[in-house]
């Protein structure tokens, strides 16, 4: 391929025709392995805030959210198109007609997309097919945002996910019957995981089509579980450059038609006991870019195809 991964600013320009910017929305929700259904505590990893330290206050309705942002964004790149990200714990994880009450706050002007961020087991049939008619009414595209972070099962039960696999790939299928873009979310250095986990998560998203992907690197924040034991030093991070591996190795076995989101995550420095190694994001990114460059190694270069077989 032309470029050295298939970038999500890039897909967007050409779908939209123009930059398009993402709004965080916040609203009040929580995950089943917080609040007791399947577990308690949440992710090992996860924060009381949860992942959505960007956005606003979840006080604020919808509407007032998106406006304030999108005035924000509009004044400082004259964008025109935006997509309302429902970023924050698990979406789907509301009553239905709650639910519906939020997404149909989100369908204001110069919104072209909802993305919803959701966890693989709280995806149900009456959901989807709100989201469907959401989709034709509005004119609004619909994707969803599944948080994977890994194939390894082991890992999945040491975080606390209270899922496996199957309930992802359960979930991509039951989605894709509504043809919704579906983004899943890989953390590559999880402990626990090594490079053969890398490979194979990225093996098993091209099996599935998923239609993007976004990279995180762990971050690992006060007053966590996973705080607790990287103070008490049970576990450990894998360097920088080991990271910058994984990324790389990762998108070789990642189909080149995926379209890659992020190739590093960000993190508030406030409360955090481990961010980027102490560098800031974009230079990790660069570096990932370099390295990619000097090896001419690329998005897809290992992925056998049945023309290969």
């Amino acid at each position: 391929m032309a470029e050295l991964y298939n970038e999500y600013s890039n897909y967007l320009k050409e779908k939209y025709g123009e930059k398009v910017y993402k709004l965080p929305i916040n609203i009040p929700c929580t995950c089943p392995n917080r609040d007791g259904s399947i577990g308690y505590g949440g992710c090992t990893f996860c924060a009381d805030i949860g992942t959505g330290f960007e956005s606003l206050d979840n006080s604020l309705d919808v509407k007032e959210q998106i406006k304030i942002n999108m005035d924000y964004i509009k004044k400082k790149y004259k964008a025109k198109k935006f997509i309302a990200y429902f970023q924050n714990y698990t979406n789907t994880y509301l009553e239905l007609e709650v639910f519906k009450s939020y997404i149909k706050e989100s369908i204001v002007d110069d919104i072209v997309e909802i993305s919803i961020s959701t966890r693989p087991d709280c995806i149900s049939e009456d959901y989807l097919i709100f989201l469907d008619s959401v989709k034709k009414e509005h004119n609004v595209n619909i994707s969803i945002e599944l948080g994977l972070q890994t194939v390894n099962y082991h890992t999945l039960i040491s975080i606390n996910r209270g899922h496996t696999l199957s309930e992802f790939i359960d979930a991509v299928l039951r989605i894709k019957k509504y043809n919704f873009e579906i983004c899943a979310h890989v953390i590559l250095n999880l402990p626990g995981d090594d490079i053969v986990d890398t490979i194979e998560t990225a093996k098993v998203l091209t099996v599935l089509k998923i239609d993007q992907v976004k990279i995180h690197s762990l971050y690992i924040m006060e007053n966590t579980v996973m705080g607790i034991l990287y103070k008490n030093k049970e576990i450990t991070v894998i360097t920088k450059d080991e990271y910058v591996e994984r990324v790389i190795t990762f998108l070789e076995y990642l189909q080149d038609d995926i379209t890659v989101q992020r190739l590093v995550g960000r993190a508030p420095e406030e409360n955090s006991l481990f961010v980027n190694w102490g560098i800031s994001w974009w230079k990790i990114k660069d570096d990932i870019l370099d390295k990619m460059k000097e090896r001419g190694r690329y998005q897809g270069s290992k992925v056998k195809t049945q023309a290969d077989m």
